[in-house]
C-alpha cells in the first residue's frame, strides 16, 4: 500500500503564505487532492489534480490563492497557499485515487483511496 505524509504546515498570519507537501511512498499515477478539516467541521476537499497534471479543480473560497500542483518524477504533491485566511485553519490531507482521471466528482471523499496523515495549518488574525 502506498504511503503518504504531508509536511509544509504550520502557523501563519492572514496575508502570509505557506506551501504543503506530500511525498508518496509509491509511483503516484492517480488524481491527487487535498482536502482539509476544522474543528468541529467535516473533512472538505481544498483542490484535486489530475495523474497528467492537466486537470485542476479548486475551491471557491480559495481560487485565485492557493495553487495545487504535482511532480510526477518525485512522487510529490504540492499546495501553494497564499493570502491566507483564518478560514483555512485547519487539518490538510493529501489524498491519492486509483485512476489518473477522476472516477468520481473531484471533491468526493470515496474518489480517492490512499491518504497522509495530515499537517496542521493554523491561520491567525
Amino acid at each position: 500500500q502506498v504511503q503518504m505524509e504531508e509536511s509544509g504546515g504550520g502557523s501563519v498570519q492572514t496575508g502570509g503564505s505557506l506551501t504543503l507537501s506530500c511525498v508518496a511512498s509509491g509511483i503516484i499515477q492517480g488524481c491527487m487532492a487535498w482536502f482539509r478539516q476544522a474543528p468541529g467541521k467535516e473533512r472538505e476537499a481544498v483542490a484535486s489534480i489530475s495523474g497528467n497534471g492537466q486537470t485542476k479543480y479548486i475551491t471557491d473560497s480559495a481560487v485565485g490563492r492557493f495553487r495545487i500542483s504535482r511532480d510526477n518524477a518525485r512522487n510529490t504533491l504540492y499546495l501553494q497557499m497564499t493570502t491566507a485566511k483564518p478560514e483555512d485553519t485547519g487539518m490538510y490531507y493529501c489524498a491519492a485515487g486509483p485512476k489518473p482521471y477522476f472516477s468520481g466528482s473531484w471533491s468526493a471523499r470515496d474518489t480517492y483511496i490512499a491518504w497522509g496523515q495530515g499537517t496542521q495549518v493554523t491561520v491567525s488574525s
